[in-house]
């Protein structure tokens, strides 16, 4: 028996070479990402100048609005919650190669099955305000079930069909507040009626921690963190969050092992919707809102949220302090639009942040195919010497 082949010095250099690669390309990320976050944080500054603001005091605007005191506080973690429901969801069906962006509609009918409930239902105590949740995670996640039938049986693309669910949802809802046997509120003594549902009753609203001026910490929040530590686990640690990931990574190979590739895709889709309905119920029903339905409830939460999942790369548990940014944004950007800035530099802000973090994984990926293309095999056979061969 012939002893075999020792590596020579430079295959095991190039083998470690190779497997510092991805090591390589982290540290390249992390630096554009730091970049690009201050080439934005620099755009934002002269597009505050340019309009006539000051970009430090519209800074310190945004700190006293959402960090300053006990208020801004409180208005932030509200702020935070919804995005968080929103984002975990996104993080799901993102996760089984599913790609829902039409929270912002799921949001609204989230809203409108808790109203329709929380006015009709006569319940004892904190039940009424479960039976409201539940409603409102029904819907959102039926609505997005809709989309998931659409492209089963006569293939509608998910995004296109999610996109467009989302206007039909803001008219249904605008119908919903106009309508007198819907959900129209009753008229006052002036004899008219205003575009918005009747308040909820107090048994269906959230409860919270702590009074002013001290913080208020809503229940919601709470529920949005358990939801968000309890997906990460399911989807890392357990058999139906790995064949999730399978059908994310590669669908073929998924359907080979028995997974229903078609089910598992509409049913996490669904439950993106449930997750943007749950929040909606949260914007209904918290304590410090009107408690109506109407056709602005989601003011946007549905698109920051899914902003959010794209920031933290539809990892949950890195969700939870992404939410918290972009609630810091949205409550200091109240204050600063009270000021006089327009509220749109805002949005401008938090769209440029997005690209700095969402652009340099993109980037980084084309320079690896580009260096792939052009670079020989980083692990060439080892040469079979011609001795060897004739001994064989």
């Amino acid at each position: 028996m012939r002893a075999a082949p020792t590596m020579a010095p430079d295959d095991l250099g190039r083998r470690v070479l190779a497997h510092l690669r991805g090591g390589r390309d982290g540290w390249l990320t992390a630096s554009l990402t730091i970049v690009l976050i201050a080439v934005a944080l620099g755009v934002s500054a002269l597009l505050l100048t340019l309009t006539g603001a000051s970009p430090s005091a519209s800074l310190s605007a945004i700190w006293t609005g959402s960090l300053a005191n006990t208020t801004g506080w409180t208005t932030t973690l509200l702020n935070a919650a919804p995005l968080l429901l929103v984002a975990v969801g996104a993080a799901i069906c993102a996760s089984a190669g599913t790609f829902n962006i039409g929270q912002e509609g799921q949001v609204l009918i989230g809203g409108l099955f808790g109203a329709w409930v929380g006015l009709r239902l006569a319940l004892p105590g904190p039940m009424l305000v479960v039976v409201v949740m539940a409603a409102a995670a029904v819907g959102g996640g039926l609505w997005a079930a809709l989309s998931a039938l659409m492209y089963r049986f006569r293939g509608v693309n998910v995004v296109v069909s999610t996109l467009l669910m989302t206007f039909l949802a803001i008219q249904l809802v605008t119908f919903a507040v106009s309508t007198p046997w819907l959900q129209e509120s009753a008229q006052g003594s002036s004899g008219i009626a205003d575009a918005q549902s009747n308040p909820l009753p107090a048994d269906a609203l959230l409860g919270g921690l702590g009074q002013y001026p001290s913080v208020q910490l809503n229940v919601g929040l709470f529920l949005a963190l358990v939801a968000a530590v309890g997906v990460a686990l399911v989807l890392s640690r357990s058999r139906w969050g790995f064949r999730v990931r399978m059908v994310g990574l590669n669908p073929l190979t998924a359907q080979h092992t028995g997974v229903r590739v078609a089910a598992l895709g509409g049913f996490t889709l669904a439950l993106s919707g449930a997750f943007a309905g749950l929040a909606g119920g949260l914007l209904l029903a918290s304590p410090v809102s009107p408690n109506r339905l109407q056709a602005g409830l989601s003011d946007n939460v549905g698109w920051d949220g899914l902003l959010v999942a794209l920031v933290a790369r539809n990892r949950p548990l890195i969700a939870i302090p992404v939410s918290f940014g972009f609630a810091v944004l949205r409550a200091g950007g109240d204050f600063l639009s009270a000021t006089g800035v327009p509220y749109y530099l805002v949005d401008i802000v938090k769209a440029l942040l997005v690209l700095a973090f969402v652009a340099p994984p993109l980037l980084v990926g084309l320079l690896r195919r580009r260096r792939g293309a052009t670079s020989p095999t980083p692990f060439p056979l080892p040469a079979v010497p011609t001795k060897m061969k004739a001994a064989v």
